[in-house]
């Protein structure tokens, strides 16, 4: 039992824009928060593209809640990854890194856990078409992206070569346009003069979509303004085309005829597609809550689930009046959610709808190339970019970073320089820390095994870098 005179325990799954937004409003407030996340670290997932492509370092997009927060004397962080909860009890389950079981009891609970990458029930592709979701998922592109060029300079034949210095993408909107024009800009700019045996700028960059344009949700005029800005940097785009299958060094694609046409490449990259993660099925089948599609849970206006007042749901991770998986949408359902937790607390009990205000939304395509939409304004090429380089900087979490991310874009756009070029060649272990016993680095059922020397995998196959 919660003693009525002592603080209200508030629990917050997820350390995303919405976790992060709403535990900020809840500071000096009559609450007790404690913020479980998987990974301890507030990632500004925007600009996880140009920490794939050498632009910015991972220390520039993230940033340790526990720093974050480390005012917020109400508040303590967690490091687990939460699996269950029993609704009845008001409590939260969850597990430490090692697979040790964890419980907290909550008055208030709060599950903004985001969504993971969607191979559209073709699971198998993620182990040749990584997505980017995490800063792992960054960093590992970051390595097959470099790694292929330099696979290509040691090329035995020339078909070998092309494979290596072709690039597909899957999935026109935002990340995979953003994407795409970044490792043009690596192959025409960065790249140019560092290699003896080929040229950098003959690599393939081949964009996938079954839509009929890139960035659709911008609208017709901006679309067509990225898709001519992707023509100009070389980007080779095969609208209407929907990816059949992918395997080891090549992808099975079929136009809007049904015609499947092969192409060879040793570097896929997944933008296509969002579902939620498992935790939000835990909760669905806790609680009955609904799910759409993407397996979202449908929330009432106040973002809470239906039945159950105590438990909201916010961000990418709900689902609402056909809100859009973005950014702003996440600050807002956080911002809200943490004032009506503050007035309840306060024993306030009136409450108003949610209501999403559209600031609009923008994409990087290049060097002084951007489209931005904010209502009836729409704007693209270098007046887009200016207006999108402020958003960023804006919304960067730190003042540190936001000063950083500054220096490094001037010496990345006006000296051409990526500095944050460096990998591993080892494969990055897809095991799961909260499941394994601490020592037992073995692969798991359905993971991949530990990484064999750069080249080749454990079975003896060619492997990416």
């Amino acid at each position: 039992m919660t003693d009525p005179s002592g603080p209200r325990r508030v629990v917050i799954v997820g350390g995303g824009f919405a976790g992060l937004f709403a535990v900020r409003t809840l500071r000096r407030s009559n609450v007790s928060v404690t913020m479980i996340d998987r990974s301890q670290h507030h990632v500004f997932a925007p600009l996880l593209y140009q920490c794939a492509t050498g632009i910015l370092s991972e220390g520039k997009i993230a940033t340790p809640l526990r720093d974050l927060l480390k005012k917020h004397k109400n508040v303590d962080c967690v490091m687990a990854e939460v699996t269950d909860f029993d609704v009845a009890g008001r409590r939260v389950i969850a597990r430490r890194v090692g697979g040790d079981r964890l419980e907290y009891g909550y008055d208030e609970l709060v599950v903004a856990a985001g969504v993971r990458q969607s191979y559209f029930g073709h699971d198998e592709f993620a182990r040749w078409a990584p997505g980017m979701k995490t800063i792992s998922d960054a960093l590992g592109i970051r390595r097959r992206v470099y790694g292929a060029f330099e696979m290509a300079q040691t090329a035995a034949t020339p078909e070998e070569r092309r494979a290596w210095l072709t690039f597909v993408l899957v999935g026109a909107g935002p990340t995979g346009v953003e994407l795409a024009g970044q490792l043009r800009e690596v192959a025409t700019i960065t790249l140019r003069r560092e290699f003896r045996t080929f040229e950098p700028e003959d690599a393939r960059v081949l964009l996938f979509d079954g839509g009929s344009a890139p960035l659709a949700v911008f609208g017709p005029k901006l679309s067509q303004k990225a898709a001519s800005s992707l023509d100009k940097l070389g980007v080779e785009q095969h609208m209407g085309s929907i990816v059949t299958h992918v395997d080891q060094g090549w992808v099975l694609v079929k136009d809007h005829e049904g015609q499947e046409t092969r192409y060879d490449a040793n570097t896929v990259l997944w933008t296509a597609g969002v579902e939620a993660p498992p935790v939000a099925a835990a909760l669905a089948t806790a609680t009955g809550a609904q799910s759409d599609r993407a397996g979202r849970i449908v929330v009432e206006k106040d973002l809470t689930i239906p039945g159950h007042p105590e438990i909201s749901v916010l961000g990418d991770m709900m689902s609402l009046d056909k809100l859009p998986g973005v950014a702003e949408v996440a600050m807002q359902t956080g911002l809200y959610t943490g004032h009506r937790l503050r007035r309840r607390a306060a024993g306030n009990m009136a409450e108003k709808p949610f209501r999403y205000h559209d600031l609009g939304s923008a994409a990087y395509i290049s060097r002084g190339r951007a489209v931005v939409s904010a209502g009836p304004l729409k704007f693209g090429g270098f007046l887009g970019w200016v207006i999108w380089l402020f958003i960023h900087i804006a919304f960067l979490t730190g003042y540190r970073n936001r000063v950083g991310a500054l220096l490094t874009w001037w010496l990345a756009f006006a000296r051409n320089l990526r500095r944050e070029r460096a990998f591993t060649t080892q494969q990055l272990e897809t095991r799961n820390i909260y499941t394994l016993p601490p020592g037992n680095t073995g692969p798991q059922s359905g993971a991949e095994s530990p990484a064999a020397p750069s080249g080749v995998n454990a079975g003896g196959e060619v492997a990416h870098p």
